[in-house]
């Protein structure tokens, strides 16, 4: 909600004491900052008012009304402890009551959060004056997560408006017209069978045990364990004296406390894509009890995805590493920490001697901290004397950080996702944004329903969000240069530039200008496909719009001209003057949890930690100072020239950690035969990975949840992660395992914590030079830059850019047509990510929940295309590219069309890189992942669907406005209880 000026506090009266409370805002907001304890139930922060429950009820000016949705006007007068409120209340809530069986002592939820429970403490209910009544219905655990009980469910209506106006997944619903109304998915189909994503935003909402994780049920309480005939009967004598809640009540409340003692809550940030959600995770041991995401989370507060809800089993799986291992022959042994780390030492320091310092090459993570990928990179440069190093960035954000810098001077989002949820048009540029960073998606989804936010997606799938769209183009692969050029010739032509912003902020103008010349709309149709009046239709809508943000990600970047592309979109900012205001900017979305953060903190061939370029003398000089090293000067091989200096025979050894580079990797048979060749190879991970096979030791890693430190997220938020779990067997976090190399290899670290890591690195950068973890302290956060005196950024280029006269550059950029192939290869290949796994599966695939519901890839293909090639739905087919070959099941489909297929990332047998090329954006050698075209050969056999029963992509979702209370208060057996003297 937005904050109102201060002009606009006005005074009311509650329970005749004057309060001070801004004008607007609900009235139950201004009574809790009175009364923390003032009853409501339906109401949720994040969801807004529902006016389902009239548990809020209070006398304003002399008549009952829902505080919940009565805003805040001068000179009311509320009286919460009205004799009339006080019974409206208990009539409220003994309504509650008659749907719920309450049973609390006994109950999974009962862990001091249940908000009915609470509730009815609070209000000193002593008995309900309408007896339970069963609902006709049986419970649904139909879901592999969590469960439906109908008899628990008060119809709040929480839930389904997490589901259609937060979420907007739009899957459920009331049915307002039963006799006895129920919470339905879809067309009131078993929750599995429906378009249930999993998201967990239903459950997490739920003010009493209705919806409940299934790893909560018979593992939170102390009384909740028992078989369920034994837990009937004790549910029965709780019913039996329900006539004395008082005596149920304080019971309950001593069994929540001791359940405090063994369950504990820790906060966590999210390990899969780069949103940078945070939560508590709950843990009994090492068992995780559930995901609870809270208000206080900067960027997602109550919101998670089926990954970040539901998606940690792996971390207890019996495939971890535990111990590290030495391969002997064709077989790994088991070894203690001493014999690896001296074995790698010895082996890194005789290649070394033997040739040279460049010889070495180190690759981190974005799967971990900050403070790891820093000592990663000091371990690099500042012990074994080479800029051979690198992160996975490579492979997906290098373009549009390049660009970023180019243009704007920061790689990083000009704003945070606040930004995005509050522009008047988001575009969306080669990104599947609700299945790559769901909870961002549902942000653009709740403002593009709720407050009418425009929305332009340009991508070769109909995915969901181009299927929401106001407007999706659909061009030829590897054109958007093209269009985004056209676009924005087509507003200078007709005078629509923001000439105040770039004559005062931007440079360049006359030399962009003269390169867009060839940028018309017939140019642009004939190369892109696009029509010529959807092109108009763009330009229009950004002209119209008061602020845009566009978001793009790898459909983008891996291309041949990423980094061009890139650079185009931001161009198009500048010339509209949508940078440096709220609701506007450049957002690459970042795919990792960290990649960002393993990009700020030096993990990159040509940058120190902050950016800082390795080839500036008085650069270099400042960290040999700080780090008492002299520091290499040779340029650095990143990622892609690291596989080609292999195959030269000039790199011999490789450090690695966690990172799946023969699955990962562009020409996966290409890196692989590479990884073959190493002389010696080392790999950190958590998992026997596909590159772990390739390996001469593997030591064991420790995934987040077994450390503490920093991840950075997409928005350049910094944000601090808490140890919930002890390290699995004789598994250490990275930071103490790079450390110990480090010393072996004659370094002299003496870290007791990721927190002096993080702090050196901070106080040397002048990009974070102000950074700490005490402000970081629960769920705190900082974005950078972050000035010396502890202030942070959310929101860049306000009072200029970070370049030599403080001015933006428009820089010109030309399309790089795609890879030109043999005619045979006729069928385009896109790839990505899919919503239930991450990249390729190795740590979902191990949720069996997940795997219940997504075993395997597929391939997409349109139903031109199949009926052309005679292939159904099910059958098997061998996509076969020059690089290579994969055998796949087909699933015929609108979502592609035409001669272009996509297949998911999320494989290893059946890897999409195992048939993409080795070429690259010409800038920063970025794999051209998204620029291959392949031949289709159908092999028959149909099999069962891919996408099959409990696929979320064959259910029939529902949108409505919410959860349509009017229904509710139609219904015949409906009393009104507000308007009442």
């Amino acid at each position: 909600m937005e904050v109102k000026a201060l002009e606009q506090t006005v005074e009311i009266e509650i329970d005749g004491r004057a309060v001070q409370a801004r004008e607007g805002d609900l009235l139950l907001s201004a009574i809790l900052q009175e009364e923390a304890g003032f009853p409501h139930v339906c109401y949720h922060p994040a969801l807004g008012p529902i006016e389902t429950c009239d548990t809020c009820l209070a006398e304003v000016d002399g008549r009952l009304v829902r505080t919940c949705a009565t805003p805040v006007q001068a000179g009311m007068r509320v009286r919460t402890k009205a004799v009339a409120a006080r019974r409206a209340r208990k009539e409220a809530m003994d309504r509650l009551l008659r749907n719920h069986e309450l049973y609390c002592t006994v109950c999974d939820n009962n862990n001091g959060n249940c908000t009915l429970h609470n509730t009815a403490v609070r209000m000193e209910i002593e008995h309900q004056a309408y007896p339970f009544e069963p609902k006709p219905y049986p419970v649904d655990d139909s879901n592999p997560f969590y469960r439906y009980d109908p008899d628990q469910c008060i119809l709040c209506g929480r839930c389904v408006e997490a589901c259609q106006n937060l979420q907007v997944s739009e899957v459920l619903s009331i049915d307002w017209e039963r006799e006895r109304p129920r919470v339905i998915w879809d067309d009131d189909v078993p929750i599995n069978e429906s378009s249930c994503v999993s998201c967990g935003h239903c459950v997490t909402v739920c003010p009493c045990n209705a919806l409940m994780e299934k790893s909560m049920l018979g593992e939170a309480g102390y009384l909740t364990g028992i078989d369920r005939p034994v837990l009937d009967r004790l549910i029965s004598v709780t019913k039996k004296v329900e006539t004395s809640y008082t005596q149920v009540f304080a019971l309950s409340e001593v069994e929540a406390e001791l359940r405090e003692a063994r369950i504990q809550k820790t906060k966590t940030v999210c390990t899969y894509c780069g949103v940078g959600c945070a939560f508590d995770v709950w843990t009994k041991g090492r068992k995780i009890l559930k995901i609870e995401p809270r208000m206080e989370a900067p960027v997602n507060q109550i919101s998670t995805c089926v990954k970040g809800k539901f998606g940690w089993d792996w971390v207890n799986s019996p495939d971890r590493i535990l111990q590290p291992l030495i391969r002997r022959g064709d077989a790994f042994e088991p070894v203690s920490w001493d014999e690896a780390l001296d074995y790698v030492a010895r082996r890194l320091r005789e290649i070394r001697l033997r040739d040279g310092d460049d010889a070495l090459a180190f690759i981190a993570s974005s799967k971990c901290t900050n403070e790891e990928n820093y000592l990663m990179q000091k371990l690099a440069r500042a012990v074994m004397h080479t800029n051979n190093i690198d992160n996975c960035s490579r492979y997906c954000q290098a373009p549009a950080t390049e660009a970023l810098r180019r243009t704007m001077g920061y790689g990083g989002d000009s704003g945070s996702i606040r930004d995005i949820e509050q522009a008047d048009l988001v575009i969306i540029v080669g990104a599947n944004t609700a299945e790559s960073h769901p909870v961002l998606a549902t942000r653009i989804r709740r403002a593009h329903k709720k407050r009418g936010q425009k929305l332009i997606v340009a991508d070769l799938r109909r995915n969901d969000m181009a299927r929401r769209a106001d407007l999706h183009l659909h061009p030829r692969p590897g054109t958007d240069l093209v269009w985004l050029s056209a676009v924005t010739k087509y507003i200078l032509d007709q005078g629509r530039a923001d000439e105040a912003f770039i004559r005062q902020r931007v440079n360049g103008f006359d030399a962009y200008v003269a390169s867009l010349e060839k940028f018309t709309l017939e140019y642009a149709e004939e190369v892109t496909g696009i029509p010529k009046d959807a092109l108009i239709r763009a330009a229009e809508m950004v002209m119209d719009a008061k602020s845009v943000c566009i978001c793009w990600a790898m459909g983008v970047t891996q291309q041949l001209g990423g980094a061009d592309t890139s650079t185009a979109i931001c161009n198009l900012l500048l010339i509209t003057g949508n940078v440096g205001r709220p609701g506007t900017g450049a957002y690459p979305l970042r795919g990792h949890n960290n990649v960002q953060g393993a990009g700020d903190f030096g993990c990159a061939p040509a940058f120190f930690p902050g950016y800082e370029r390795v080839a500036d003398p008085a650069v270099r000089e400042k960290w040999e100072r700080a780090w008492g090293v002299s520091l290499p000067t040779n340029p650095g091989l990143d990622n892609h020239q690291m596989i080609d200096a292999i195959h030269d025979g000039r790199l011999k050894a490789m450090y690695l950690v966690g990172e799946d580079i023969a699955v990962v990797d562009s020409n996966a048979n290409y890196v692989q035969a590479a990884l073959e060749k190493l002389e010696f190879f080392v790999v950190q991970e958590v998992f026997f990975t596909k590159t772990a096979q390739y390996a001469d030791v593997i030591l064991p890693a420790c995934p987040s949840l077994e450390k503490e430190g920093t991840f950075t997220n997409t928005e350049r938020r910094i944000q601090r992660l808490y140890r919930a779990l002890d390290p699995l067997g004789d598994t250490r976090p990275d930071w103490q395992v790079i450390q110990d190399l480090a010393n072996r290899l004659g370094a002299n670290w003496n870290y007791r914590s990721p927190q002096e890591i993080f702090e050196e690195a901070c106080g040397i950068t002048e990009l974070m030079k102000g950074a700490a973890y005490a402000p970081l302290e629960g769920y705190g956060s900082l974005q950078w830059p972050v000035r010396a005196d502890g202030t942070d950024t959310p929101l860049l280029y306000t009072d200029g850019f970070p370049l030599p006269d403080g001015k933006a550059r428009l820089y010109p950029v030309d399309w790089t047509p795609t890879l030109a192939l043999p005619p045979e290869y006729d069928i385009h290949l896109n790839n990505g990510r899919m919503l239930e796994h991450f990249h390729e599966g190795n740590l979902t695939y191990r949720v069996p929940g997940i795997r219940q519901k997504v075993p395997d890839a597929w391939v997409e293909i349109s139903r031109e295309l199949a009926t052309e090639r005679g292939i159904q739905d099910g059958d098997w087919v061998r996509v076969v590219s020059p690089y290579g070959a994969v055998k796949l099941r087909a699933t015929v489909t609108d979502r592609v069309s035409g001669k272009e297929i996509y297949i998911p990332m999320n494989s290893v047998e059946a890897a999409v890189n195992l048939l993409t090329s080795s070429a690259a954006d010409k800038d920063t050698h970025t794999p051209a992942f998204k620029d291959m075209k392949v031949r289709l050969e159908p092999v028959g056999n149909q099999g069962r669907p891919p996408i099959a029963r409990g696929n979320f992509r064959l259910g029939r979702p529902r949108p409505l406005p919410g959860v349509q209370v009017e229904k509710k208060w139609a219904r015949p057996d409906y009393q009104p209880l507000v308007g009442q003297p």
